[in-house]
């Protein structure tokens, strides 16, 4: 899995100071503005990725992260994940969103007729010549 860390990171910049910790915004806008300008970029081509636990594992510290930042809490604050979900009131999803597109994905290649569809399906006649 290589994902554009730089790009990332330039948009968590302006996030960082900015929208997910704006005390003005609401919490459900902050939430919205974090799944269309964060996550977005976080997870593009994630139907394509083989994930491995070490991938799984640093896909939920960064949706962690995510989360302290929008209510403002300090990792020296030692809140744990489970309060900061229910202070944010949402649940973690980035793997199960991960799993849906690679379904989504997968449900869309077996519809088409196509090369790849029969190599899928192993209806490929091999040999050697």
């Amino acid at each position: 899995m290589k994902l554009n860390v730089g790009l990332l990171w330039q948009k968590l910049h302006l996030t960082r100071r900015g929208l997910l910790s704006l005390a003005q915004l609401v919490l459900k806008l902050r939430r919205e503005l974090a799944k269309f300008y964060i996550w977005t970029i976080a997870l593009y081509g994630a139907e394509t990725w083989t994930l491995r636990a070490v991938d799984k594992k640093h896909l939920q510290s960064f949706e962690m992260w995510c989360r302290r930042r929008m209510e403002k809490i300090s990792w020296t604050d030692h809140v744990k994940n489970e309060e900061v979900l229910l202070r944010v009131k949402e649940q973690r999803n980035t793997l199960h969103e991960i799993s849906k597109r690679k379904a989504n994905c997968m449900g869309h290649i077996l519809r088409r007729n196509c090369l790849l569809q029969r190599v899928i399906e192993g209806k490929i006649q091999g040999g050697y010549t």
